[in-house]
């Protein structure tokens, strides 16, 4: 069995003496592992670092083999790597793929939305608003999706101000009444305005995590969300 992808590399460890099993995300396969012969050389080593572009032909006998990658480069992203906070983003996206995506589903729009952030990253260009839709279109994929149209209270479409921690809907500052202190701020960038920075930003970062954590409960087994969410988090604390 074989096909052909591209997608960006989202994980790499050493395989045996010279090899490297890669986990990748392509546009038609989903995220995927396989084993790369030599993928442990000082050759391949700039080709299998963690967000590169890569076109990717796998090869197995049978369809559930871990089989085997041949691997060409696209596009290197090298440049994320000279920038700490952008590097902390790509180490969180890669994260979090590999922990909430089941192996082998494809998942078109989150991978096109998953290229442009990763783009944006290495181009330099203001990254975090991406990013925090970058987790909200996570959710959405994974059947987790929040309903911020209007109060799931008074059906009021205006002054939505909070958000339910347990139906993921959006909570109007009437409807919420004397319960506002157990829901959640909704930040207006989440609602299509301002900016996410400051307190915005991680109030939206609060809410994707809370929700990302309660979905995934069965994949996490009592643990957190990967650390690497957790250090990126910190470092924008740190920064805006």
């Amino acid at each position: 069995m074989d096909w052909q992808d591209q997608g960006t590399v989202i994980s790499v460890r050493l395989h045996g003496e010279s090899a490297a099993i890669i986990e990748v995300f392509t546009a038609a396969h989903g995220r995927h592992a396989g084993v790369v012969r030599g993928g442990g050389s000082r050759k391949m080593a700039p080709v299998l670092q963690p967000g590169a572009q890569v076109a990717v032909v796998w090869r197995a006998r049978l369809a559930d083999h871990l089989g085997a990658f041949t691997v060409e480069p696209l596009q290197s992203r090298a440049a994320i790597l000279e920038d700490r906070l952008a590097m902390a983003a790509l180490a969180s996206v890669c994260a979090l793929l590999r922990m909430a995506l089941p192996e082998r589903e494809a998942h078109a729009l989150l991978w096109r939305l998953t290229m442009a952030l990763l783009d944006r990253l290495e181009a330099g260009l203001p990254w975090q608003e991406e990013y925090l839709r970058w987790e909200m279109a996570l959710l959405e994929e994974l059947g987790f999706g929040l309903d911020l149209s209007r109060c799931a209270v008074t059906g009021a479409r205006d002054d939505l101000a909070f958000v339910s921690p347990k139906s993921g809907r959006a909570v109007s500052r009437a409807g919420a009444g004397d319960w506002a202190d157990r829901l959640l701020p909704l930040p207006q960038v989440l609602l299509g305005q301002g900016a996410a920075q400051g307190a915005e930003l991680g109030q939206g970062l609060a809410i994707t995590g809370h929700f990302l954590a309660r979905g995934l409960a069965p994949v996490l087994g009592g643990r957190e969300l990967p650390a690497a969410r957790a250090r990126l988090i910190e470092l924008l604390a740190r920064v805006t």
